[in-house]
């Protein structure tokens, strides 16, 4: 995982973080309704075409490892940029701690994702806020294979400046990969000062297929 990458960017890329069996096994859990504590059809939302669904406790081994080995790597990074933009709120070393701080807090909700688009289906550019405590980094990891799962369905992040227009990236991923990116804010370094931009992410519009991916956000929802 490059830092720089977030500082300069807002987002890196994790080549094969996880495996292609491991992506399918994943994938291939979206029809088990057991797994997960809610459904969300995007089109009755206005959130875009396509659906995902939320897990329940406890998460599947795969992603709870994942949420639990990845936090304490990007935890320094988050006290970093909260430190920059003069915001109070620390996060502790480890991943339990903070969800601990969450839960006390009335966000009990787990919020870990699969996400499930077919031809014509994609997702409004947003940001994924559940609550008062907001871990400001997450991941997405792709489980389908472009060009042969499918065709589209682009990963895409906007960046809003202080008076300047909005600035879109396409970052291009493969099976297995993921991506790390900001939640909705980071710092940025100007010639007067450290300010603050604002970043939306989403997924154009998949031509042709099946993509699935999965969500690892480090916050739970009220």
């Amino acid at each position: 995982m490059n830092a720089s990458d977030l500082d300069t960017r807002g987002y890196t890329v994790v080549e094969r973080l996880i495996t292609p069996a491991q992506c399918d096994a994943l994938a291939g859990m979206y029809a088990a309704e057991d797994r997960f504590r809610s459904r969300v059809v995007m089109a009755r939302h206005g959130f875009g075409q396509g659906e995902y669904k939320y897990f329940r406790y406890p998460l599947p081994d795969l992603l709870a490892g994942l949420r639990t080995t990845m936090y304490p790597r990007l935890a320094p990074i988050a006290n970093r940029w909260n430190a920059a933009l003069g915001l109070k709120a620390r996060f502790p070393e480890k991943h339990a701690q903070f969800l601990r701080r969450c839960h006390a807090a009335g966000q009990r909700r787990p919020t870990p994702l699969l996400l499930q688009y077919r031809a014509g289906d994609y997702n409004c550019l947003h940001q994924d806020l559940y609550g008062e405590h907001v871990f400001p980094l997450q991941l997405t990891i792709l489980l389908s294979e472009p060009g042969k799962d499918f065709s589209g369905g682009e990963f895409v992040m906007t960046e809003q400046r202080p008076r300047m227009q909005s600035r879109a990236e396409v970052v291009p991923l493969g099976k297995g990969d993921a991506v790390v990116f900001a939640v909705h804010h980071r710092p940025v370094q100007g010639t007067r000062g450290v300010y603050r931009v604002n970043l939306r992410h989403g997924v154009s519009r998949v031509r042709s297929g099946r993509r699935h991916t999965a969500g690892i956000i480090f916050h739970d929802a009220k």
